[in-house]
């Protein structure tokens, strides 16, 4: 068996940033696909090459493939290294404006969105796999309903700018996935503690600590970007309040995750400030412009690595025949769940939301799952249920990313296309 030497942080990162950057470079070159669905694929396919291989008998790919990956720990590396820049960067350029505007949908569809549809998820496949011979107890499809509930709007975002879809979607799309992401993660941490000890907490327990971690990190959030806006106020370096930026992202999140609240409601609720209090009041021309470069070249970066990693990722998926059938059984589930979610809101707010017609049909199937779900299913101790959970987990990221990221856009343009025109002005 060939498999990679123990190689140090150093090595590692650097293997894996060359692999990106050359699968960028072949994806630009030659495919053409959005980046970060374009390097997704490619590793994909150079998964299911090493795999093939494998079965001719030609072992050493694979199996230092998997060596190497088994020396990365994708949830430290995604959870407590990229998370915190993804999330910062990203609500570095949403407007507050637009997000008080839409703040029903998002907060419909962010919280009460996020609890339902982890229930829906977690009683279909609860009475649905055991016909295919994948019975689970009933925590562990709560587990799994909580880390695929959350949204990603890695992929999406880019997609629906380019497809010209109205503004209001982006928001409410970008908006959710913003602050559902840190929802999901408390109730699955709080789930991962029952699974752990066996008890089941009081309904005040579980209030207090939503409260606490949920809240603490918004709290958290706001009190760390003031400081952060009065220090870049205060000064007038681009370089130095870069770099201030980075560190509030960086140690923020660490500190945060220490004082056990949420550090992805943290980095969203500091990016919110610093992106629009901060870029209206405290930064020059100058400044705005370099930090604006940074984080879109961070966002880019560590977007482009962490596809590769999750299509890298599948050669440690073992899949049998009903696995298959009970991976398209969860798509379907996880998209019906979607679709509930999305029908009831929209529906039942339709004159507050403000929404094109339609828009039911873009939030549901852009409602993406990413990087997250993979990092948190991960996080589920060793047994035959976190198996068949995280090959679960991996069909649905990789039918949202590849199936509905590359179509979202043809759905987003039937939208704007029913949309009335102006007429113009003589």
């Amino acid at each position: 068996m060939v498999s990679a030497t123990s190689l140090s942080i150093l090595e590692i990162s650097a293997v894996f940033l060359t692999i990106t950057a050359i699968l960028a470079y072949v994806n630009q070159r030659f495919v053409g696909l959005p980046t970060t669905i374009g390097v997704m694929v490619i590793s994909i396919l150079l998964s299911i090459g090493a795999i093939f291989l494998g079965f001719l008998g030609f072992d050493e790919l694979i199996d230092y493939e998997v060596s190497l990956l088994e020396q990365l720990d994708f949830t430290e590396v995604l959870l407590d290294g990229m998370l915190s820049m993804l999330l910062f960067a990203a609500a570095l350029h949403v407007n507050i404006g637009d997000l008080k505007r839409y703040k029903l949908p998002i907060g419909i569809l962010a919280g009460f969105g996020t609890i339902i549809s982890a229930l829906l998820i977690a009683a279909a496949i609860y009475f649905l796999l055991p016909l295919l011979g994948f019975g689970l107890p009933f925590i562990w499809c709560l587990l799994f309903g909580a880390l695929i509930s959350p949204t990603d709007p890695i992929a999406v975002m880019g997609i629906l700018a380019s497809a010209g879809a109205p503004k209001s979607l982006e928001t409410v799309i970008a908006g959710e996935s913003l602050f559902n992401d840190g929802i999901g993660v408390v109730i699955f941490v709080l789930l991962l503690g029952i699974l752990a000890s066996g008890d089941i907490p009081t309904v005040n327990y579980v209030a207090h600590t939503l409260a606490v971690e949920a809240g603490g990190g918004i709290v958290f959030g706001l009190v760390l970007g003031s400081i952060l806006y009065y220090m870049i106020k205060s000064i007038d370096s681009y370089q130095e309040e870069v770099l201030l930026t980075l560190a509030g992202v960086i140690g923020g999140y660490a500190l945060a995750s220490s004082w056990h609240l949420s550090g992805p409601l943290a980095m969203v609720m500091m990016g919110l400030m610093v992106g629009n209090r901060g870029r209206a009041r405290a930064m020059s021309d100058q400044t705005r412009h370099y930090i604006d470069l940074f984080w879109e070249l961070i966002d880019e970066i560590l977007n482009a690595i962490l596809f590769v990693l999750i299509g890298l990722e599948v050669v440690m998926i073992a899949y049998s025949g009903n696995l298959f059938i009970a991976a398209g059984l969860t798509i379907i589930i996880v998209l019906l769940a979607r679709f509930i979610v999305v029908g009831m809101t929209t529906k039942t707010f339709s004159h507050q939301l403000d929404l094109p017609e339609g828009a039911w049909k873009v939030l549901t199937w852009g409602g993406l799952r990413g990087g997250i779900s993979v990092a948190l299913v991960l996080q589920l101790p060793s047994g035959p249920e976190r198996d068949i959970l995280l090959s679960l987990t991996y069909a649905v990221v990789i039918f949202s990313i590849l199936v509905q990221g590359l179509s979202v856009g043809k759905v987003a343009k039937t939208i704007t296309e029913k949309q009335p025109v102006a007429p113009k002005s003589l």
